[in-house]
């Protein structure tokens, strides 16, 4: 899988974050103890489970902003299957280095390979049962977002919207407020420029034929069962992509990806997908 890493630009501000927050008022007092200055270490970081890798660029990151002299050297990048004992990373250099970024580097590659890990796993399934694409959704962690959507292209899957700019979604809030589907639809276009693409949320089978009468990019198919949702891609007939959200779950995305959607998105991959573990130890010699 080709996979184009984020813009330095873009992920050094968030990993420098997180060590600061990290190395606190006076930084690593432990280490700087403990260690000698001048102490080497070689080290390792290996995956303890199976999985998919994410994340390694910005742990890299982590360790060249402690000390930009470290030789590192990855060897299963983002986007890398890993089976346990698989070595990700070898460090060598300064000791004091290594053990100051090791907590901060970790938390982000085993939480982003944690995240590749559940879309890869969704993935999997839902490509044997019929064309949809596993997508994400704007439920990622504050500052992360970046990272987190990477991950997900990491684990096979595509990205939704990345925020409120990128395209009009309209929920059921907003049909709420507005009057119904139609005035929303109605006001969404008016307001829209030439570029933008409008979707929209429909709980049922009514809902989705008000907005099939308007016209609209994409409908958002909300918790229907697998059943009615067939009965939408066929009222839909190809005019709209057809997306299914809601109780999506390793049990629910093969049904739902058999009713013949284009999309599935799934909030609980960035939200709480449980990390993939990684371990930081001395190399072997």
């Amino acid at each position: 899988m080709s996979l184009s890493p984020l813009p330095r630009l873009l992920v050094e501000p968030l990993v420098r974050a997180a060590l600061l927050e990290d190395l606190g008022r006076a930084g690593d007092v432990t280490t700087d103890s403990v260690i000698p200055a001048s102490a080497r270490f070689d080290a390792v970081i290996a995956s303890r489970q199976p999985g998919v890798i994410a994340g390694i660029d910005a742990a890299v990151i982590a360790f060249e902003l402690i000390d930009p002299a470290l030789k590192i050297t990855v060897e299963r990048g983002d986007g890398a299957k890993v089976a346990p004992g698989d070595v990700v990373m070898r460090l060598e250099g300064s000791a004091r280095a290594i053990l100051t970024a090791e907590r901060v580097a970790l938390n982000i590659a085993c939480r982003m390979s944690g995240i590749a890990t559940a879309t890869a796993g969704l993935v999997e399934i839902a490509r044997q049962h019929g064309k949809a694409h596993i997508v994400c959704t704007r439920k990622t962690t504050p500052g992360l977002r970046a990272l987190e959507k990477h991950a997900v292209r990491a684990g096979g899957g595509s990205n939704h919207r990345f925020g409120l700019d990128d395209a009009v979604l309209i929920k059921d809030n907003h049909i709420a407020v507005a009057g119904g589907v139609v005035p929303a639809i109605r006001a969404a276009k008016a307001h829209a420029g030439h570029l933008v693409k409008i979707e929209v949320e429909v709980d049922t089978l009514a809902q989705l034929e008000e907005a099939m009468s308007e016209g609209v990019d994409a409908v958002l198919l909300d918790n229907m069962s697998p059943a009615t949702l067939t009965q939408a891609v066929a009222i839909v007939s190809g005019r709209a992509l057809t997306e299914a959200s809601g109780r999506v779950s390793r049990e629910t995305v093969g049904p739902i990806a058999a009713s013949g959607v284009d999309l599935i998105s799934v909030g609980w991959i960035t939200h709480s997908a449980p990390i993939l573990d990684l371990g930081l130890d001395a190399a072997s010699a």
